[in-house]
């Protein structure tokens, strides 16, 4: 961990980060209207890295030289994963719903907490654990909220035959696809930040790893047939509002937040996308949230809270 002290707190750039990040879904499935997925992701990195250029190329030209071969390595090996998560993710958005979509790829905390221990030797707290368990919990009720119901004689969901059938099984399962790389990404970039005291800067990080992803992402999809040009001018602002807001934005500040809170807590606060894009989707798309995912929600938000006192 770094010994200073930054000037923003990281708990408070981690809420304009989740703010960000929420508008992802948002904006994916308006531009899911014309271009496909793996198009969609494409644009999203390229752009985010083409951003930072003149930035990365002007102010941190000497660190990107100084990488060492094992840095160089940690950040491709982290931009294949975060290109993966794009990749599995944006996808899942075709065949299952917006709710249940950023629920599963919510539970990277999930496969962080099986994974850190092993991998960075970092053990999760009591009030991590609790935390975790409690956030989960609440993201299953929200992904729940969708195919089952509340009356008066109780929760009515349908069969297991109901939920593996048709194409938001497939869906589900890119999404956790998603969730298991996203893991990866974060538990990479962490090690790869905590190599030097004080840590890589953030901009050098990002810039080698967003252009990772960018050309691991392009060359899936020219092999899938897909072309990046001969869309509509509406299309295109999605892809730049997606590279902008959750992207440089959102995912920026957590990368920003690993050098100074462990990986743990990080991926645990990203379960508060669900809830800040099913305030987006009521306010722009006009769906009102259940009282199920509602509540879920309120387990999500108590998870975050809990885990936060264990942070140190």
């Amino acid at each position: 961990m770094p010994a200073q002290r930054p000037l923003i707190p990281p708990g408070l750039a981690i809420f304009f980060g989740i703010l960000a990040v929420s508008t992802a879904s948002i904006f994916i499935r308006y531009a899911q209207q014309e271009a496909p997925s793996l198009v969609i992701a494409a644009w999203r990195l390229s752009l985010a890295a083409l951003a930072l250029a003149p930035l990365a190329l002007a102010r941190h030209h000497r660190e990107l030289r100084a990488l060492t071969r094992k840095e160089l390595g940690l950040a491709l090996l982290s931009g294949i994963f975060l290109a993966i998560h794009f990749a599995t993710w944006i996808s899942s958005l075709e065949y299952t719903s917006v709710a249940s979509s950023v629920v599963l790829v919510s539970t990277t905390p999930l496969w962080v907490a099986i994974i850190a221990p092993f991998t960075l030797k970092e053990r999760a707290g009591r009030w991590v654990i609790w935390g975790l368990a409690l956030a989960l919990s609440g993201g299953l009720v929200v992904g729940l909220s969708d195919a089952c119901s509340w009356g008066a004689s109780g929760l009515a969901c349908p069969p297991l035959a109901g939920f593996v059938q048709g194409k938001a099984f497939l869906g589900d399962l890119l999404a956790i696809a998603g969730a298991m790389a996203g893991a990866s990404y974060l538990l990479i970039g962490r090690r790869l930040r905590s190599l030097r005291n004080p840590p890589l800067s953030l901009v050098s990080y990002i810039f080698v790893v967003y252009g990772v992803a960018a050309l691991v992402l392009i060359g899936i999809m020219l092999a899938a047939g897909h072309s990046p040009f001969g869309y509509a001018a509406p299309t295109y602002v999605w892809f730049i509002l997606l590279a902008l807001v959750p992207q440089l934005i959102g995912h920026s500040t957590f990368n920003w937040a690993l050098g100074y809170l462990s990986a743990a807590f990080v991926s645990i606060t990203l379960l508060g996308e669900p809830i800040g894009s099913t305030i987006l989707a009521y306010i722009l798309l006009q769906e009102a949230p259940s009282g199920l995912k509602i509540f879920g929600a309120v387990l999500i938000l108590a998870g975050i809270y809990i885990a936060s006192r264990g942070q140190k």
